[in-house]
């Protein structure tokens, strides 16, 4: 009798380790995957952070340029990349002649080498350019 209720009582124990072992193992894959959410949480902080102070308006700003480009017309002053001041007299698909200085030399640019559109006469000591 005595044997037998030992051999019962071993039984539950195994009984028990089993059960506790299962649950062990599905705790454990929780727990995996938690941890792999948490390590990646600063990369997506850092992402997201990129992306609201440098993407965002990187892009906005690059959808205003492209907004000005194509709206140039004839009689506008513009300033280009380079520095030169002048007025479109002619455009032509991507390429624009500009009128600059006083004899009006015509000058040849590409569209994207237009900086920005000016919205008053750029004057000089003693003459207004065009």
């Amino acid at each position: 009798m005595k044997f037998l209720s030992l051999l019962a009582m071993e039984s539950a124990t195994v009984d028990a380790a089993a059960d506790a072992a299962v649950a062990t193992e599905e705790m454990g894959a929780g727990a995996g995957i938690l941890g792999t959410l948490i390590s990646l949480l600063p990369m997506i902080l850092i992402f997201v952070v990129f992306y609201f102070m440098l993407i965002r308006p990187q892009r906005k700003k690059e959808k205003k340029v492209q907004e000005m480009l194509a709206a140039l017309k004839v009689g506008d002053r513009v300033s280009t990349i380079g520095g030169v001041y002048g007025t479109i007299t002619a455009i032509k698909d991507d390429t624009l002649e500009l009128s600059v200085g006083k004899d009006n030399v015509k000058l040849m640019f590409a569209r994207w080498a237009i900086r920005q559109v000016e919205d008053v006469a750029i004057e000089n000591d003693a003459e207004v350019l065009n």
